[in-house]
């Protein structure tokens, strides 16, 4: 039997392919500390178990196919609360931003499309891309100009008979990069003279730390028919295992494609999106200002103890909680694969993620890392450490 060339173009997510390794080092007896994914350790707000508690229905039926209508509503209010009004009709529930962007790259690419993505990216989009049979065009970027990609130099001669779309995070992953509202602007323009989709990944939307009001590409109703924005619930509010996300687009034809999806797929979990329009109604402003405060000291605490590891190379991300770092080794994935096999301080090893999956071209991440700071600033500060102490091991073994 044989297995489809589109499955087989895809790559197992450079974040979670070490779990194996984990579990053996914990039956070692280590601790293992993390900096390699995006699951914040913030409490999530406790509505969401209160509401899904109250649920008093004696049958759990199918939801809507578009989403329970209190779900759609609750978004609808939060984005309006923004500044940017939307109706339920712009809104389909998804199987958090995941499935959005499946959704998506399936109406929209066809075999040899293809998809311009700033470069570094999140790993996923490579897989959601090419099941579809299109594949990504990077937007080259380094470190030495912030990640920045937002100028016509950099996007307009990539732009070919092949271009469907343009594909951001905003604020990044892996980045940190926060778009200023000259470079949305730019890219909406881009996006409208080329004819082209804008699919804007706005899933850490609170997490910005420029002091900016908070932005949305919704902003441009110019370019409404452009305009595609995923969101999630899921590190708004620490509420990753919820699996509630949505598809946003005021561009009626896409949104009746995307709706043959999900119809197909039935709806989106009843329970869950209970519990997700209960955190868009009831957390005030003072919620989100809190997690940004706290993600803003973990960010501070990861920059300050890199900043103590010689040859390590970063910027200062002004959103999410990810960076990507340049490390003083040949390979970062062989580095992993030391600390959770070979390396440990006082019954201690840490677990990053290798940079070669974030690049189209692997050997440009080999020596990059990307660093998730999800946990408490004094974790996030030992997890450093270990990181600092297994490159000088590392480093000495190969010596």
């Amino acid at each position: 039997m044989r297995f489809s060339s589109k499955i087989q173009r895809c790559e197992l997510s450079p974040v979670r392919k070490f779990y194996p390794y984990e579990l053996a080092a914990v039956e070692k007896g280590l601790k293992v500390r993390h900096l390699n994914i995006g699951q914040p350790d913030i409490e999530t707000p406790r509505v969401f178990f209160d509401a899904v508690s109250k649920f008093a229905d004696t049958v759990l039926a199918y939801a809507p196919a578009p989403g329970e209508t209190y779900f759609l509503e609750a978004t609808r209010r939060y984005y309006e609360s923004l500044g940017f009004p939307i109706s339920c009709e712009d809104i389909l529930a998804t199987y958090g931003g995941s499935e959005a962007l499946q959704i998506v790259m399936s109406c929209i690419l066809e075999e040899g499309d293809e998809v311009l993505v700033p470069e570094p990216f999140y790993p996923n989009y490579t897989t959601f891309i090419n099941v579809t049979g299109g594949k990504i065009r990077p937007i080259p970027t380094t470190a030495e100009n912030g990640y920045r990609f937002a100028t016509r130099q950099q996007i307009e001669p990539l732009i070919n008979e092949h271009t469907r779309a343009i594909l951001m995070t905003n604020p990044g992953n892996p980045t940190g990069v926060v778009l200023t509202q000259e470079e949305m602007r730019l890219m909406a323009d881009i996006a409208k003279e080329h004819e082209l989709f804008l699919i804007s990944d706005e899933v850490y939307r609170e997490i910005v730390y420029t002091g900016d009001k908070l932005s949305s590409m919704l902003a441009f109703a110019d370019a409404a028919d452009n305009v595609v924005v995923i969101d999630s619930v899921s590190k708004r509010f620490s509420a990753t295992g919820a699996r509630v996300g949505a598809l946003i687009s005021r561009n009626r034809a896409l949104m009746d494609e995307a709706m043959k999806l999900c119809q197909g797929r039935l709806c989106t979990a009843t329970l869950d999106q209970v519990g997700a329009a209960a955190m868009y109604d009831r957390l005030k402003p003072a919620y989100y200002t809190s997690v940004r405060e706290e993600y803003r000291r973990r960010r501070d605490a990861v920059v300050a103890a890199l900043s103590k590891i010689p040859g390590v190379e970063f910027r200062s991300p002004e959103g999410a909680f990810y960076l990507m770092v340049t490390l003083p080794v040949d390979d970062t994935e062989k580095l992993q694969y030391f600390l959770l096999q070979e390396f440990q301080d006082q019954g201690e090893t840490v677990m990053v993620t290798p940079g070669d999956g974030f690049f189209s071209d692997p050997a440009l991440g080999r020596n990059k890392v990307r660093i998730a700071y999800v946990t408490n600033p004094e974790d996030v500060t030992r997890a450093i450490e270990l990181l600092g102490l297994g490159i000088q091991a590392y480093n000495a073994r190969k010596a």
